[in-house]
């Protein structure tokens, strides 16, 4: 069985120094939700134009990776452009809840998801559940409560509730985009199925935007400037860095990592938006980046759950 190829930049960037490379993607993804906040556009207009604003940078890669492996199949393509809309509707109800819990809060939030794929792949495919999962479930649940601020009051954001559905529900859409794109199999090139899940969600979020807070197509130089760095640090370094790092990293290490991209946005929102979250939201946030961390790391320890 052939050996898959790794591009020359692959191999120039992450070898030597993985965990670095993996920790500079999730604190570049980390930076996304401030530099959303900061452009004050609808979820429409931030969503659409954070994916066009990725397609010209990462154009240059998927040209290469092209030139190596040639198209992707159209099964592939198919499940990549599905994916997107998913990846559209996921940045639509994430941008919302930014400006309704606060940037580092959704961030937490939209960390849920580690518990709605397997649950997803249960349901769907019939893949059984750990006793391990099942534990900490609830803990999940109880987190998000509390992590959400339903239960208190003058906690930061304009509505709470409002936009601890939204990020729950913007978890449940990126879920269902990371299942989708399980369908397209673990030998699609990556950065090929990349820009089309972009150029997708893209369409995706013009049309979404169009029917739920408007898109401006013109929102003003100081706001396409915040949406070209949330393109640059969240849709392209982030995603490669990330991509290419944490494949050689044990479990472990890259679950580690990947934690600070809630923790870089609790930080960021505190220290440039005032977004400090109340004793009880903390306690939240650990319960769930904990449990997403405890669930990413021994997933592999199975104890079937009918």
């Amino acid at each position: 069985m052939r050996a898959p190829r790794r591009d020359s930049y692959d191999r120039a960037m992450v070898t030597d120094r993985p965990a670095l490379t993996t920790a500079l993607g999730a604190l570049g993804v980390s930076a996304s939700g401030l530099f959303v906040a900061l452009s004050a556009t609808s979820p429409g207009t931030a969503s659409f134009f954070r994916c066009v604003f990725a397609l010209p940078l990462l154009a240059p890669l998927a040209v290469a990776e092209w030139r190596r492996r040639g198209v992707p199949p159209a099964r592939q393509q198919g499940w990549a452009a599905a994916a997107g809309v998913l990846f559209a509707a996921d940045a639509l109800l994430w941008t919302q809840a930014i400006y309704e819990v606060g940037v580092g809060i959704t961030a937490v939030l939209v960390n849920t998801q580690v518990v709605i794929v397997p649950l997803l792949a249960r349901f769907i495919d019939r893949e059984p559940l750990s006793r391990h999962f099942v534990t900490l479930l609830p803990v999940v649940v109880v987190g998000t409560v509390l992590t959400g601020g339903i239960l208190e009051t003058g906690v930061i954001g304009t509505a709470p509730v409002a936009g601890t559905v939204h990020a729950a529900l913007a978890a449940v859409c990126y879920s269902v985009f990371l299942f989708l794109l399980r369908r397209g199999g673990p030998d699609r090139p990556q950065v090929q199925s990349y820009v089309a899940i972009m150029a997708s969600a893209a369409i995706g979020a013009l049309a979404g935007g169009a029917l739920w807070g408007g898109v401006t197509l013109m929102p003003g130089w100081g706001a396409m400037g915040w949406l070209v760095l949330t393109a640059i640090t969240g849709q392209v370094l982030g995603w490669l860095l990330v991509a290419l790092g944490s494949p050689l990293l044990r479990a472990e290490v890259s679950s580690a990592l990947l934690l600070l991209t809630p923790i870089g946005a609790l930080v960021l929102g505190a220290a440039f938006l005032g977004q400090v979250p109340s004793m009880w939201q903390m306690v939240g946030s650990l319960l769930i980046l904990c449990s997403a961390y405890l669930i990413t790391t021994r997933r592999p320890a199975v104890r079937s759950v009918a």
